[in-house]
């Protein structure tokens, strides 16, 4: 196996870290929006609620990624790291390198 397990739980170790630290800040940014007309016009609170909409979406998308983290993590304690969950190949260094968390080859992944 070609891919450095090390490198691959620091790097996940990283993201790991920084994805909890963008939602612990995206926590206010998902908050109920005020509904009082006269602190907020309508089109203001229209905006808000985007803005609300949008910091939700993406801590969704943050959570996802934390448990393919986890999923990546349990696939180095079991030895599997590394391999296409498709058809079995290796996974480029390269590809594993830009995304620790890849569980699919290149090929697989179209």
């Amino acid at each position: 196996m070609t891919a450095d397990i090390e490198k691959a739980k620091t790097r996940l170790a990283a993201a790991r870290a920084e994805i909890e630290r963008f939602l612990a800040l995206g926590e206010e940014a998902g908050a109920p929006v005020e509904l009082d007309q006269v602190a907020v016009g309508r089109l203001s609170r229209m905006d808000a609620m985007q803005q609300q909409a949008m910091a939700q979406a993406a801590a969704r998308a943050r959570r996802r990624d934390l448990v393919r983290i986890d999923m990546a993590e349990r696939r180095i304690a079991e030895g599997e790291y590394g391999y296409c969950e498709e058809c079995g190949e290796e996974i480029a260094d390269k590809r594993l390198a830009i995304d620790p968390m890849a569980e699919r080859c290149v090929r697989c992944a179209r």
